[in-house]
């Protein structure tokens, strides 16, 4: 276990007040046992049988017990001549020394060793009827009068005594005085007390250790004492532990706070030690109420410690986070002396002052030397490392509603930091945060803060490196959307103008913009939404939506016509929900009849949209015949088909003008025979026509006069004007030309026969009514016999 040195001033201030007592005021008084004394446990254990201890010398007890590395061979030689004194063995069960153990009580100290100015047993161990008001046969000690300064009579000394040598420059142990003066008045003058007196082997004057900090004076029951109305004033009540009034741990009715006595020592050089307990009487020898001073087992050090950069005794673990450097100091410093740290068991090179800086987490110790030593002092500290999470203020904002009105503050972690399996402890007071302790709020995921309430919230590495944050939190009211538009049903591409409520801005679905307001055209039925936002930011669970209709546009199947001149037509608007109709022509009917060429408009209404539409009625335009062909008797005809409106027009056909027929094909027409062929647009009066004669031509001719195609005979073209043709053989030389006056070839030139071979035709003529030109040509086989 390491060593732990705290160094107080050694001074010396006694103030004693002295009442005028009488010796039959200090009757010893039957004591009350509380039921909570008389259970088993309720007192420590001194000299009890059990420990091992309690058979132990005095120099066992001082080495063993004391002495905090007494188990360390190396110390073995540096105690000796451990006496007490009265000199009673360990046998004797009324000796006023021993060794006690606090048992199952919460007596300060673990255990250690008693001297007392009665029977040490009485101390503890039960409750026992009557006072510890016992005569352990010691006398009075000049020493302990001389160092707490009082005139009166010490007597029921109880010594300790024993020579050591200590391995470092400052020594220290822990002890407590226990008394049964801390009764009534008797704490204002009866000065029972208790010296701790050290002094060289080789001589020189006694030093008291056991004085209190600052230079307040011995430790004495009149120097440490509360008020005691009526009596006396306080005297340094701040090391006085209370009353013990139940009798509970020891039989004394009161005692101080544990306390540390020091001094400085030179390293190798004996001393001798002497610790003296004593009854006072202010009027001459009393031993009405005993004292006894419990020193602890441990405490007592002649060896090395630790301090921090203060000066501060260092305990055997420190915690340090994210690697700060740490100042370690050994507790002594004497040019005789060497030093050696050490990093687990390894050496620091270059490390050989008393004092390092530990960066990395683990094991340091140092060692101390000093010359013809052969037992080096030692004392190490381990530093356990962490590292401190990442932390910075938030603000939790919780939106209540009727299910949800309690925060959860889980949510606000990762708002405060990002450092992964960090823990969280929440405080509603900045002292608990900074202390640390388990005040921590427990019902974190159902915590009912309130609107601009502050957290202070420990951040930690689940060990001991954290830092500490603020959250504040704030609250209201989740709020409710709402959404009106100015129109319901609107007409494609018409504007509406949508207002929100129920927030302080809004987040809208379909747009950009918080304000309360959206002016938009609509082009097609939508649903719009928009959340409201509250002051503190809090949204609406629910967008509040509303869907504008937009009514199918108004249309018509009006489209611009073509109308014959003299003919009637037909304009029809078109059919619709809700349709209602104004012409220009003032009619209020969805269709009307028209005579004459011109724009006609209307205006359509459905009760949300009107429109008003234009239809130009143009004059037709007659079909005409492209192409006539005509073989066997039958003539198909080829027109030019008109449209209106990019819209084709059926025809009708005739060859007499008076039965007409859908088909473009006549059949049994007469060959050779004059025709005059028309085609209109069906239902109208808009006709074109061509004159066509069905020409009929043999493609052979056989001049032998039997009366069969003896001749080429053109005679029913002569009446047409501008006929004209020719024969020509097969070298292109005209043989033969026809004219009104010669419409007939009968395979001769000249009068002369020519040759059997076949021969090219062309000739020409034109109608007279339409003075179209028609142009034939072909070829004809000749046989002539020779």
């Amino acid at each position: 276990m390491r060593r732990i040195l705290l160094i107080f001033s050694l001074l010396l201030i006694t103030t004693s007040h002295y009442y005028s007592q009488t010796p039959e005021s200090r009757k010893p008084q039957k004591k009350t046992l509380s039921a909570q004394s008389k259970k088993a446990g309720a007192f420590i254990d001194v000299n009890a049988p059990g420990y091992p201890e309690t058979d132990f010398s005095p120099l066992q007890l001082v080495k063993d017990v004391l002495i905090s590395s007494g188990t360390n061979t190396c110390l073995v030689p540096n105690v000796s001549n451990a006496t007490v004194t009265p000199n009673l063995p360990v046998t004797n069960n009324n000796r006023s020394w021993g060794y006690f153990h606090r048992g199952t009580t919460n007596f300060p100290f673990k255990d250690g060793i008693i001297l007392s100015t009665g029977f040490a047993r009485n101390a503890g161990n039960t409750g026992l009827p009557g006072t510890l008001s016992d005569n352990n046969t010691g006398g009075s000690d000049p020493d302990l009068a001389a160092a707490i300064g009082v005139s009166g009579t010490l007597t029921n000394a109880a010594v300790l005594e024993f020579d050591f040598v200590p391995t470092t420059s400052q020594i220290k142990f822990n002890y407590l005085l226990a008394s049964e003066e801390y009764t009534g008045s008797f704490p204002c003058s009866y000065a029972d007390a208790f010296a701790l007196l050290l002094r060289p082997v080789a001589g020189g004057p006694y030093v008291n250790m056991a004085v209190l900090p600052g230079g307040a004076g011995p430790v004495s029951v009149t120097n440490i004492r509360p008020e005691i109305p009526g009596s006396c004033g306080a005297a340094n009540p701040t090391y006085f532990g209370g009353f013990n009034t139940a009798n509970i741990e020891t039989n004394f009715y009161g005692r101080t706070v544990p306390l540390t006595a020091t001094a400085t020592v030179v390293p190798g050089q004996a001393y001798h030690f002497k610790m003296v307990v004593a009854d006072f009487g202010p009027f001459g020898a009393d031993s009405s109420y005993d004292t006894a001073v419990f020193l602890e087992g441990g405490s007592f050090n002649i060896g090395v410690e630790l301090l921090d950069n203060t000066g501060a005794t260092l305990p055997d673990e420190i915690n340090v986070c994210d690697k700060v450097p740490t100042v370690l100091t050994a507790s002594v410093n004497d040019p005789i002396m060497t030093f050696q740290w050490f990093y687990g068991t390894t050496p620091i090179p270059g490390a050989t002052t008393n004092t390092i800086t530990a960066i990395e987490p683990g094991v340091y110790t140092v060692e101390v030397s000093v010359p013809g030593n052969p037992c080096p002092g030692k004392a190490s500290i381990t530093i356990n490392g962490g590292t401190t999470p990442l932390g910075q203020n938030a603000t939790y904002l919780l939106c209540s509603t009727p299910d949800i009105t309690t925060f959860d503050l889980n949510g606000a972690k990762p708002l405060m930091s990002p450092t992964p399996n960090a823990t969280f402890h929440f405080y509603e007071n900045l002292a608990d945060a900074q202390a640390k302790n388990n005040a921590f709020i427990t019902n974190v995921a159902n915590y009912n803060g309130t609107d601009g309430q502050i957290l202070y919230v420990v951040i930690s590495d689940g060990g001991f490196c954290s830092v500490l944050v603020e959250l504040t939190l704030h609250r209201e009211v989740t709020p409710v959307a709402g959404l009106l538009p100015d129109r319901i049903r609107v007409c494609a591409g018409e504007t509406v103008t949508l207002t929100a409520s129920g927030g302080v801005t809004y987040e809208w679905v379909n747009f950009s913009g918080s304000g309360n307001t959206q002016t938009v055209p609509v082009y097609q039925t939508t649903t719009f939404e928009v959340y409201a936002i509250g002051t503190k930011g809090c949204k609406s669970l629910q967008p509040a939506r509303f869907t504008v209709e937009v009514i199918p546009a108004v249309s018509t199947t009006l489209q611009d016509v073509e109308m014959c001149i003299g003919d009637s037509l037909v304009l029809d608007a078109g059919a619709g929900d809700n349709y209602s109709y104004l012409w220009s022509t003032g009619a209020t009917t969805q269709t009307i009849t028209v005579t004459e060429l011109g724009i006609y408009k209307v205006i359509i209404k459905n009760g949300i949209c009107q429109n008003e539409f234009t239809v130009k009625v143009h004059g037709a335009a007659s079909p005409y015949i492209t192409n006539l062909n005509y073989e066997n008797n039958t003539l198909t005809v080829t027109a030019a088909n008109p449209t209106i409106n990019n819209i084709s027009v059926n025809l009708e056909y005739s060859v007499d003008g008076v039965l007409w027929q859908d088909s473009n094909v006549f059949t049994g027409l007469l060959d050779n025979t004059n025709y005059t062929v028309r085609v209109r647009s069906k239902g109208t009066s808009c006709a074109g026509s061509i004159e066509f004669f069905t020409l009929q031509i043999s493609n052979i001719i056989t001049p032998n006069q039997d009366g069969v195609n003896d001749v080429l005979d053109l005679t029913s073209l002569t009446g047409f004007k501008n006929f004209n043709g020719s024969i020509y053989d097969r070298y292109g030389v005209e043989v033969f030309r026809f004219t009104k006056e010669t419409p007939i070839w009968n395979g001769t030139v000249g009068g002369k026969k020519l040759p059997t071979a076949t021969y090219w035709y062309k000739f020409n003529f034109e109608y007279s009514k339409s003075k179209t030109q028609m142009n034939r040509s072909g070829w004809i086989m000749l046989k002539n016999r020779e």
